[in-house]
């Protein structure tokens, strides 16, 4: 028995939608298809799917829009555009905003089920390196205004003294604040915090 859908497929054409979903079906994958952008929105999270597969020219809110709209909301899947030739421009403007790639119709099956293999399997990388990127912005919320300028001055590779002179404050409140500001970040070391803020040379 196939898993839950991990493709969600957007396309205003029911021919369209039927032959892909028997095609992916024939590869082992389960499409959950949609007949319009505002059917995805409406959906309980378009970001649980593995891949997205958008039709780009639609009635209503175009594939392009909706994928706008996602990444607005959040974390948003590998997403791969179905074109005509004559929007070719506007694919490769989607490229450039972080899609995965386009196929122009009519499509070549093959070439399809590839590249929305490749999306499934960018699929957990990009998401790790998503949620990962979520946690170090909710770590950094709870730092207090001072923590965030003491944890600036030791990143640029200030001592102690020298924070503490800058900011008009005693050593050991700088101390203090320096302690709070790793134990919140999760790290032992300004140099550890440097990588988890992709800030290390």
């Amino acid at each position: 028995m196939l898993s839950d859908p991990r493709i969600a497929l957007v396309d205003d054409d029911a021919a369209v939608r039927d032959a892909l979903k028997w095609l992916f079906a024939s590869r082992g994958h389960q499409v959950a298809p949609f007949e319009s952008a505002a059917a995805l929105l409406a959906d309980r999270d378009a970001s649980r799917f593995a891949c997205l597969v958008l039709d780009l020219r639609m009635p209503g809110m175009g594939g392009m829009e909706l994928f706008q709209t996602l990444q607005s909301r959040g974390y948003t899947p590998p997403t791969v555009f179905l074109t005509g030739h004559g929007d070719v421009p506007q694919a490769v403007a989607a490229l450039k905003q972080g899609a995965v790639d386009f196929i122009e119709k009519p499509f070549d099956d093959n070439a399809l089920v590839s590249l929305v293999e490749r999306c499934l399997g960018l699929d957990q990388e990009r998401r790790a390196a998503w949620e990962h990127k979520r946690q170090v912005e909710r770590r950094l919320a709870e730092l207090t205004p001072r923590e965030q300028e003491v944890m600036a001055l030791f990143l640029e590779g200030k001592l102690n003294k020298q924070i503490a002179d800058e900011l008009d404050i005693s050593m050991k409140t700088v101390e203090v604040h320096r302690a709070r500001v790793l134990e919140k970040m999760g790290v032992k070391s300004a140099v550890e915090l440097a990588n988890l803020l992709n800030l290390a040379p």
